[in-house]
């Protein structure tokens, strides 16, 4: 019997618009990956431009609903983390990593915190240092550049990029714990824009780059996120994985751009699922 791949996926839950749960639910498990979730908060619509949102914190069930788990036995191949709302949740989602680590998962985090220079306004300044900390249990960190220079505690610089100052950025992230990093944001110039790729065993430094789609498009972080974990977890390789969200994503945005939605309620990914999934070579 071939067993089915799982993960637990501990993201918040924006009732509308394409971000978090709403993106890495469909696209997992699209690729064939079971996902199981622990919601970090429950949002009217995710906060990317959008005002007069509903937040409920979860805080108090997270760690409830682990510990069900546990008493069910289950079994995770991986462990997929995206938006925490507090220096508690970093806490909570820490001593859940510990209940996971004697089992051999994949864990993955996605540090999300900041975009575009600005630590998101719900944040503490203390946050990035509870969220480097985090980082140095996972395996895999996706920050895109504001992140990866937070966690570093260096001060922003705006791209383009040079191939040196991204690579110094890697191997320093790397330092931290991570086995592996991808940065996303990485631009060189002013017309394409991709993703840089660290692996500290062989040292390797690898980039995945697409045409420049101009705007700005939330939710696109978690859209990214969620192909390469479905990659990853489908026997990827690293470069791979990260070249499978890069196309997918800016497919997605470019499929938006061209309808004229609202770019406010998230980019169309809908549409690109059945070319990811061959892709993989599921169908």
């Amino acid at each position: 019997m071939i067993q089915q791949k799982r993960i637990a996926a501990i993201h918040d839950i924006s009732c509308f618009g394409r971000c978090s749960l709403t993106v890495a639910l469909p696209i997992i498990s699209a690729t064939g990956i079971e996902v199981s979730i622990i919601p970090t908060a429950l949002l009217s619509t995710h906060t990317g431009g959008i005002a007069g949102y509903t937040y409920r914190d979860l805080s108090d069930d997270m760690l409830a609903i682990m510990n069900h788990w546990q008493s069910l036995h289950l079994k995770f191949d991986a462990v997929y983390t995206g938006f925490l709302g507090s220096t508690k949740q970093l806490d909570i989602v820490s001593k859940i990593f510990d209940l996971f680590a004697t089992q051999g998962q994949l864990i993955i985090v996605d540090p999300v915190m900041a975009d575009n220079g600005m630590l998101y306004k719900s944040f503490p300044n203390t946050f990035p240092q509870g969220m480097r900390k985090l980082c140095q249990k996972a395996d895999i960190i996706i920050p895109n550049i504001t992140e990866a220079v937070f966690l570093l505690g260096e001060p922003y610089q705006k791209g383009p990029y040079t191939q040196l100052y991204i690579e110094q950025v890697l191997k320093r992230l790397a330092a931290l714990g991570p086995k592996q990093i991808v940065i996303t944001g990485v631009h060189f110039n002013d017309k394409t824009i991709g993703a840089a790729s660290y692996d500290a065993a062989s040292k390797k430094v690898e980039y995945a780059f697409s045409e420049l789609v101009e705007g700005y498009y939330p939710g696109t972080g978690d859209v990214f996120g969620s192909v390469l974990v479905g990659s990853l977890i489908n026997g990827c390789k690293l470069s791979k994985a990260v070249r499978n969200a890069v196309d997918f994503t800016v497919a997605s945005i470019a499929r938006t751009k061209k309808a004229g939605t609202d770019r406010r309620f998230g980019v169309h990914f809908e549409a690109e699922l059945p070319k990811l999934i061959q892709r993989l070579g599921l169908i």
